[in-house]
């Protein structure tokens, strides 16, 4: 009995703790940095979640046709430190999207590198040190002493 506890105490800490670091990753592992997008389109749902917040827009297409998409973003601290805070889009608004599509054929998921707000200001989306365009913390830096 008292080595059964233990071991099922890290066994269900391990099943909790499993969906959170696969949750983090980085940018090559999801994203192609050579198939940039850009997406106009109206803001229709915000996740402000670590480790990455995600706007959901719809964009209308050349066609006429409105399809939803998901962009990938830093976290909501990252975000705010650079300026781009939750007060800043509403539902409704219209967004600029610079990014990079997803690998997955058929899924509409970009990473949003640089989002442009409805006030024209333009904010860094991509989360640092994921090793993806314009990273300004690549993952293969120097780490600073004591990191």
């Amino acid at each position: 009995m008292k080595k059964i506890f233990p071991r099922a105490v890290l066994v269900l800490a391990a099943l909790a703790v499993g969906p959170l670091a696969s949750a983090h990753h980085s940018f090559a592992a999801l994203f192609d940095a050579n198939k940039p997008i850009r997406l106009k389109g109206t803001l229709t749902k915000i996740e402000w979640t670590n480790p990455h917040s995600y706007f959901h827009v719809d964009v209308v297409d050349s066609k006429g046709v409105t399809n939803s998409w998901a962009v990938e973003g830093a976290g909501p601290g990252a975000l705010s430190r650079r300026g781009f805070k939750k007060g800043d889009v509403k539902v409704g608004d219209t967004l600029i999207v610079d990014g990079y599509l997803v690998k997955k054929a058929g899924v509409r998921l970009i990473d949003g590198r640089v989002v442009t707000l409805p006030d024209g200001r333009v904010i860094n989306g991509g989360t640092d040190g994921d090793g993806g365009p314009g990273d300004s913390k690549p993952a293969d830096a120097p780490k600073p002493a004591g990191a």
